[in-house]
């Protein structure tokens, strides 16, 4: 993509940043105890649309499970998501933790609605070795179930009421960014989600999304957002070379009441990339690329993320210049590191960017 001709010199406060990162082992998960950060921001209170409320699970295609938490296993899930449909979980009345093998896989033509429904009590974790969920209308391997797999209006998949931690898809090579999840094509929303530790590729230029990355939505239709963490507290953090949480191209996002925290772009030299590096290291929490798009933020916190180049809480640029931002009711506030801040701090953009901030601090 085609951002800046001219980007600024890395600070010795960006190289300390960018030292300490490359001395992280972004690998090793963690384990998700009872104390951890709660979904959602808990000073959000935005009223939200009915389109981003939870989906209904009262008739489930497949609940995994049969009570017990060792029927609960990484095979029992992604069978469940290769059915498609309706998806919960049966795994005793405790929280328990599914390790993943392999990333569940969702099959193109087994239904238009995926839900998965986690109940509070199901946390999907990829080990520090697996991404944990993939979407792709356009992946042969997975169907193609319409002439026009990147605008196509399903599968529509909807996660909710589950953590996904520890995924990382750094082993990844042509479908590479999500660490967590990997998305193109149909419809996309997650509500009630906690995404802990997640890593994608460290360097490149145009690579992303710590916890989550997507491309391309039905109509141009935007991906929703909430009541989810990211995050959430110091060691809960989701990393990746651009959008420590979020990245996408050419995608509009509708975010509400979510809390984004600890979150790291830890590439280097920026996109296009300086000389001599690998690029990279942009949108601490949030990292938005491609043309015409949206990002709409409700009721949402992005506190105390990090960035080695641009943009310590938000990375928002439009080639064509024609994309705005809209910020209601937020707080953005002690985001780290990064320049090229024309009009907000840690907002880099163009200064052109069309920018509605209401009853929102960002400083």
């Amino acid at each position: 993509m085609n951002h800046l001709k001219n980007w600024i010199r890395l600070s010795p406060i960006l190289l300390t940043l960018l030292f300490s990162s490359c001395k992280k082992d972004y690998h090793k998960p963690i384990d998700i105890a009872s104390s951890s950060p709660t979904a959602g921001n808990p000073d959000g209170n935005y009223a939200v649309p009915a389109d981003a409320l939870e989906e209904d699970i009262s008739s489930p295609t497949t609940v995994v499970g049969d009570g017990t938490p060792e029927s609960c296993d990484c095979d029992a899930f992604v069978e469940a998501v290769k059915k498609g449909g309706v998806i919960t979980f049966n795994c005793g009345s405790e929280a328990h933790t599914i390790e993943m093998d392999e990333t569940a896989k969702i099959v193109n033509a087994a239904s238009d609605e995926v839900v998965i429904d986690g109940g509070g009590l199901i946390t999907l974790s990829g080990k520090g070795k697996h991404r944990i969920l993939y979407m792709n209308t356009c992946d042969e391997d997975q169907g193609w179930t319409t002439s026009h797999c990147n605008n196509q209006d399903h599968p529509r998949l909807t996660i909710q009421n589950i953590t996904f931690a520890n995924g990382n898809s750094t082993a990844e090579k042509e479908f590479d960014g999500g660490g967590a999840i990997w998305i193109r094509g149909g419809r996309f929303k997650a509500v009630n989600c906690r995404f802990f530790n997640n890593v994608c590729a460290h360097k490149g230029p145009d690579v992303g999304g710590g916890a989550i990355r997507v491309f391309d939505q039905y109509e141009d239709l935007p991906v929703i957002i909430n009541n989810c963490t990211f995050g959430g507290a110091e060691g809960y953090g989701n990393y990746g070379s651009n959008g420590g949480a979020l990245s996408s191209i050419g995608v509009s996002w509708n975010i509400y009441n979510s809390l984004f925290s600890y979150n790291s772009a830890i590439g280097e030299g920026g996109n296009p990339k300086q000389k001599g590096t690998k690029g990279g290291g942009s949108g601490g929490a949030i990292y938005n690329d491609g043309n015409t798009m949206t990002l709409s933020l409700y009721g949402c916190k992005i506190q105390s993320n990090d960035v080695v180049q641009h943009g310590s809480s938000i990375f928002f640029v439009t080639n064509d210049h024609t994309g705005n931002i809209h910020i209601e009711d937020c707080l953005i506030s002690g985001n780290n590191g990064g320049s090229w801040y024309p009009v907000y701090p840690s907002i880099s953009m163009h200064d052109d960017t069309q920018v509605t901030v209401i009853n929102s601090t960002i400083e």
